[in-house]
């Protein structure tokens, strides 16, 4: 099953150094084998948010939900379960620094 994870930082949190987290380079040659596609993203003030309403294409600039927490990247794995999932996005180094949000895809199939 294949899992959106999105990468997430607290902008109010002081990085740790000492905090254990490893280097994103050691991560990802932990998990190579269970990435599909991952990249950082623009901040949100970069984001626009679209919506159409009666038939009018509506632009917002900025992102879409108001949180203290700014997402700052993404990844796609790929694995067997959750469990899986979760073993490899609690070793990323903003998991130690910020939160990793897990998302299932939902295969086409079971639609």
């Amino acid at each position: 099953m294949k899992y959106l994870m999105l990468v997430c930082v607290d902008p109010d949190l002081v990085a740790d150094e000492n905090d254990g987290a490893p280097d994103i380079e050691e991560w990802f040659a932990q998990i190579k084998e269970n990435h599909v596609v991952g990249s950082r993203t623009r901040p949100g003030a970069d984001a626009t948010t679209v919506r159409v309403r009666d038939r009018q294409v509506l632009l917002t600039d900025g992102p879409y939900a108001e949180t203290k927490d700014l997402m700052a990247g993404f990844d796609v794995i790929d694995c067997a379960d959750l469990d899986e999932a979760v073993a490899i996005a609690s070793k990323h180094p903003m998991a130690y620094r910020g939160v990793i949000e897990l998302r299932p895809f939902w295969p086409f199939e079971e639609d």
